[in-house]
């Protein structure tokens, strides 16, 4: 028996990334996996559906159920919850993946684009996992994984993107003080934030196929959610992980294969020590 298979994965912003990445890891052990984004028809610049990836779960053995979900509309969460209890008998694991990312200082953010980072990164986390908890409180090993970074309060890492960083911080921080909350439930609730950048949609635009190139795939953040996931819940809580090194902690030697390029020098992600200038930062896209 495999050791998801069974449980039931809701997971945000999974039509593509490492929200897709992730499913399709928690698929290979048989797991009931939700994919829950807003992408119902696919682009010809943004490729990747719910469908789509409901498709690519099922052929890779989980069972899949495809929710068309705006994580701004926090509103929908009790049906959708509803809808996965329905469909699934329950739910065991949440992953708070979907993000809004606009870079720009304090002088010059549109308040529009704020309340979206504070709706997207924020606010959606916090509701939807006030939606799973009493569900979790039923299974057997409840995880609730964040992507979020390590809080480094370094001005470094506020000055010029002090919005984006604030709801981020914000994810981070509500992992802290959730995990505390849910302690006596058993309930896990960890972040999780790639060491190097991840070869997405918004990395190819950021930077095109050099930085692409030295980046790795998805699949090391999949493979170090279900790391989290197999883990006891009462035993890793409350915790900032980096992928590279928790998947070093269980044993992972071989990091290569997660190379877009192997042998290219890999950038280190944008809270991991990025050098990416400031100015090509703040071309990345208003939502991702």
């Amino acid at each position: 028996m495999s050791e998801l298979a069974g449980k039931t994965v809701f997971i945000t912003g999974a039509s593509r990334g490492i929200g897709r990445a992730i499913a399709l890891r928690c698929a290979h052990d048989g797991a009931n996996v939700v994919i829950a984004a807003k992408t119902t028809e696919s682009h010809p610049k943004l490729p990747g559906t719910i469908h789509d990836t409901a498709r690519e779960v099922e052929a890779a053995g989980g069972n899949a159920l495809a929710v068309q979900l705006d994580v701004r509309e926090a509103e929908r969460f009790p049906e959708a919850v509803q809808q996965t209890v329905s469909r699934f008998g329950g739910i065991d694991i949440l992953v708070n993946n979907a993000g809004a990312i606009t870079l720009l200082p304090v002088e010059t953010l549109p308040l529009r684009k704020l309340d979206l980072m504070i709706a997207v990164n924020f606010r959606a986390p916090l509701a939807l996992s006030q939606a799973c908890v009493p569900h979790l409180k039923k299974s057997t090993n409840p995880h609730i994984l964040n992507l979020s970074p390590p809080i480094d309060l370094t001005a470094h890492w506020l000055a010029g993107f002090t919005g984006y960083t604030m709801t981020k911080y914000g994810m981070s921080l509500l992992t802290i003080g959730l995990a505390e909350e849910l302690k006596p439930y058993g309930i896990a609730v960890n972040s999780l934030w790639p060491k190097t950048t991840i070869a997405t949609a918004a990395v190819q635009m950021l930077g095109g196929d050099l930085l692409a190139e030295a980046s790795r795939t998805p699949e090391i953040v999949a493979d170090a959610a279900h790391a989290v996931f197999t883990t006891p819940a009462r035993e890793l809580t409350g915790r900032h992980l980096m992928d590279e090194e928790f998947l070093r902690s269980r044993g992972v030697t071989d990091f290569e294969r997660y190379a877009v390029q192997p042998g290219a020098q890999l950038m280190p992600d944008f809270y991991a020590g990025s050098t990416i200038p400031l100015a090509v930062l703040g071309r990345l896209p208003a939502q991702g």
